[in-house]
């Protein structure tokens, strides 16, 4: 994947002698970089500024660098995470959350109801509790949630009445049953009952709503989900060392105009295998707009020969030791030296908004070289 990532990068800062041959072959070339990210057509940019999920920021920092490359590779489930927000915005304790923008491929891991849990009403009447029991329903028939065939019970839990924050309830078989069939998505009921399920009227625990609350307080579904896209080679455990294998060379390097020192003749060899600094800059590249981190990361890119005799720090392979002896000596015609290339690759992470301002949190796999071999 890094290879098609260098090459299209190219494609489109390639000069052309026309304007509109220039134009078409970066057209073509960003088309390309897309369904490399798995897109069809960049998402359009939210309509106004729009403040992503704090969860989702958090999860991002925890996953990956401020580079987008990963860093805590065992943190996801799966390589892709979807934040919904309620489209119901209303006051009663009913939710709506549209996934139209979950593809088929994608299996549903896990579901989460997210709920920030407000401070506990303030009444006159005497404290008799300081646990509730909530209860989270499937909804079955929209015009009859109360009715015992019209719900069905996904997790109830106590909770206390003496804090305020967020609280995470599991529904993956409603989402997953919402995805098979788009219908059957009729949202979901929370109800907050004493701790012996005997109803509460007003209720002494309320959770934010999409409306009347601040937007980092909104009900928000959360998706765990793997679109089966992996590289040829898996993440590894562990912070990757993304320093540069050997200092910047300049692009060209002087030479005397009188005489030529052994040092100087040195300079004319080929450079042994290195890997090199390679930015991908989404604002140069037009993403920006819907790209909310990062905002560009060093992808790196190998360069160098592979002279004979190949010594250990060029991490060569037994394959290509093998290829260097036979084509040093000349034993076999065609057989070139071996080739510079990434040994070890790691995955980057985005986030950004979907078509419908959903904020996605996607790993993809072998984007950025971590070092460079002879094979």
């Amino acid at each position: 994947m890094l290879g098609t990532v260098l090459l299209l990068l190219a494609l489109a800062k390639t000069g052309c002698p026309s304007p509109a041959s220039l134009m078409s072959r970066r057209a073509e070339a960003l088309k390309k970089l897309l369904e490399v990210f798995g897109m069809e057509d960049p998402p359009a940019p939210p309509t106004h500024f729009k403040r992503p999920p704090q969860y989702m920021v958090d999860l991002f920092n925890t996953v990956a660098n401020a580079d987008g490359v990963t860093k805590n590779p065992f943190v996801l489930k799966g390589n892709t995470v979807r934040s919904f927000l309620d489209k119901t915005h209303s006051e009663e304790m009913r939710f709506l959350f549209v996934l139209s923008s979950v593809a088929k491929n994608e299996k549903i891991l896990m579901a989460e109801l997210h709920l920030f849990r407000l401070w506990q009403r303030v009444t006159h009447r005497p404290k008799r509790h300081h646990f509730c029991q909530v209860s989270v329903y499937q909804v079955l028939e929209k015009d009859k949630p109360d009715t015992s065939g019209g719900k069905k019970l996904l997790v109830a839990r106590t909770v206390s009445l003496q804090t305020s924050g967020w609280e995470v309830f599991a529904i993956t078989s409603a989402v997953r049953d919402w995805t098979e069939d788009e219908s059957r998505n009729q949202g979901l009921l929370v109800t907050v009952q004493s701790p012996d399920e005997n109803p509460l009227d007003p209720p002494p625990l309320q959770f934010a709503s999409g409306r009347g609350h601040h937007e980092s307080k909104k009900p928000m579904l959360v998706l765990f989900t793997d679109d089966g896209r992996r590289g040829a080679l898996q993440p590894t455990a562990g912070f990757p060392d993304l320093k540069p294998q050997a200092p910047d060379l300049p692009a060209k390097l002087p030479v005397p105009k009188l005489g030529r020192s052994r040092s100087t003749r040195s300079l004319d060899r080929p450079q042994s295998c290195q890997r090199y600094p390679l930015s991908v800059d989404f604002e140069e590249i037009g993403w920006s707009g819907w790209i909310i981190s990062p905002r560009g990361y060093n992808a790196f890119h190998c360069k160098g020969s592979c002279p004979f005799p190949l010594g250990e720090n060029m991490r060569p392979t037994n394959h290509a030791t093998v290829q260097s002896i036979i084509n040093a000596l000349k034993l076999s015609e065609g057989v070139s030296s071996p080739c510079c290339v990434p040994d070890k690759l790691y995955s980057i992470n985005l986030l950004y908004f979907d078509d419908d301002e959903n904020v996605v949190l996607k790993q993809y796999d072998d984007m950025v070289a971590g070092s460079c071999g002879c094979h």
